[in-house]
Parts: structure tokens; C-alpha cells; sequence
């Protein structure tokens, strides 16, 4: 099934290819800030959220043949900037807890209507364990499904579910302890 996308930065990318290093800063320009943040949404580490990134670039000028268009050039990067972020997690020996029984799974993407602090949610998510701020970043952030967290993370759909769950609770019990 194709998808129809417009790749508007088609034209950077084909000068890309020819080697062309304003077209590739023009590209690092447009990503680099959204990239980091993702970077550091993963990782949780300052600088090694901007070694990854440089890596991804880096990766991303260097196999720029490999980019085929069938998603845009953000997509395609951002697939480079998890992929790079996992494994400098599965170097830390990211922790995840499989399990088995899915008791406490559920699989809505719920709407809190609480209007909470945004700089208290995110240090929540910063003291999260990585396993569980990993799934909750991409999942809730990143818009990854559970049973594309589990292939990239080789694990099971049901614990993807599990660690989300068990992310959002212990983000909620931060959050009552500090009164919000």
C-alpha cells in the first residue's frame, strides 16, 4: 500500500546527495532541535543526547543513498535517531520487566484533564527508569504502537503495555508528592 506524502525537502536532500554542505546544514538546521529532544527523551544524559545526535547526522549525510522517499526525510531520520538512542540504551543494559499476565494492561491512550505544570510532568519523566521512559516516549510522545515499541525493542506487546502503564502510575505518585 503507498502512501502519498509530499517530501518537501526533496530538493535539500537530492543536493544532499550530491555532497553538498549547505544543503546539508540547511537540513541539521530544520531537525537538529526536535531531533535533540528526542534524543533526550531517550537517553536522559545531556551529552550523550548530543553524541547521538551528531551520530545520527553523521549517519544520516553518510548513507543518504539509502533514503528512498517512501516516508519523508524527518521520518526516516527520526527512525536513525531512535534506532541510535536504543542502542546506546541497550549499552546501558536498559532494564525492561517482561511479563507474562497482562493485569494491569490497558491500551487507551487516555486524556487527563488536570491541568498539571509542564516542567513538573517532564522531571517526572526524566526520574522514570529507562525502560519505562523509553516506552512512554514512544508511545505517547512519538506515536509509536505498542507492537512497534515491542519488535524495536524485542520484547512483548503485552510489556510494552505493562511498562507504559507502570510509567504513567509512577509518574502519577511523583506528582502526588509534590502536591499537583
Amino acid at each position: 500500500m503507498a502512501t502519498n506524502h509530499i517530501d518537501i525537502h526533496k530538493p535539500l536532500v537530492d543536493r544532499c546527495r550530491k555532497g553538498d554542505s549547505k544543503a546539508q546544514f540547511a537540513l541539521y538546521g530544520m531537525y537538529s532541535k526536535p531531533m535533540y529532544n528526542l534524543c533526550m527523551r531517550m537517553v536522559n544524559h545531556v551529552g550523550e543526547a548530543e553524541d547521538i545526535l551528531q551520530e545520527s547526522f553523521i549517519d544520516a549525510f553518510k548513507n543518504i543513498e539509502a533514503y528512498r522517499g517512501d516516508a519523508t526525510f524527518g521520518a526516516w531520520l527520526k527512525r536513525i535517531v531512535v534506532n541510535k538512542s536504543l542502542n546506546y540504551l541497550k549499552k546501558r543494559k536498559l532494564q525492561i520487566t517482561d511479563v507474562d499476565n497482562a493485569a494491569d494492561v490497558t491500551d487507551t491512550k487516555e486524556e487527563e484533564h488536570t491541568e498539571l505544570d509542564i516542567q513538573q510532568v517532564q522531571k517526572a519523566i526524566q526520574q522514570l527508569p529507562d525502560g519505562y521512559r523509553v516506552v512512554l516516549t514512544l508511545y505517547l510522545i512519538e506515536d509509536y504502537s505498542h507492537g512497534e515499541i515491542a519488535k524495536m525493542l524485542n520484547i512483548s506487546e503485552s510489556t510494552s503495555k505493562s511498562q507504559y502503564n507502570r510509567a504513567k502510575a509512577k509518574i502519577r505518585e511523583q506528582l502526588s508528592k509534590q502536591g499537583v
